[in-house]
């Protein structure tokens, strides 16, 4: 019998992990711009553990392993800037980004009362584009970082309703 993946808070023993993993997963990011020094290679533990403590981690689990991660917080106005959403390469393309992704926007719709989902990914990053598309976010701003980045800003709307399903 398989396990199944589940999603839950972040806690400070997961640090390690969701840091490991995020080293692995940006990899691919790094390679398609050319640019290994990208904030998420470049992360301290102190300031993943900053993050942690200050906003909302979610993260995938198969048993014990970390094997997701999703970041987000809300600003005054009401808009949640969500980041760092990662997926072990083993088990990308079976619905669990987008289930992180989802589970992130409940969360901080119910808890601090996010009004509008905002999210950004670098233009050459179709399979990122992809699932945020198809996840209901459309783009808003492209941003020409350098010759080899530009920076697409993805936004959605809160629909209310749909934070009100049962556990």
């Amino acid at each position: 019998m398989g396990m199944s993946v589940t999603i839950s808070a972040a806690t400070e023993h997961d640090a390690e992990q969701i840091l490991k993993l995020q080293y692995l997963c940006y990899q691919t990011e790094a390679e398609l711009y050319g640019d290994y020094a990208i904030e998420p290679l470049t992360q301290t533990l102190d300031a993943l553990r900053a993050e942690l403590s200050g906003g909302c981690v979610l993260v995938a689990r198969l048993g014990a392993e970390v094997v997701g991660s999703v970041r987000g917080t809300v600003d005054s106005e009401g808009t949640a800037h969500i980041g760092k959403l990662i997926v072990h390469p083993r088990m990308q393309r079976h619905g669990l980004g987008g289930r992180l992704l989802t589970a992130v926007e409940n969360q901080l719709a119910r808890e601090q009362g996010a009004q509008r989902f905002r999210l950004f990914t670098g233009h050459r990053s179709d399979g990122n584009l992809r699932l945020y598309r198809r996840c209901g976010y459309v783009p808003a701003a492209t941003e020409r970082i350098s010759p080899k980045l530009s920076v697409i800003t993805l936004e959605k709307e809160a629909v209310a309703h749909a934070f009100t399903t049962s556990a």
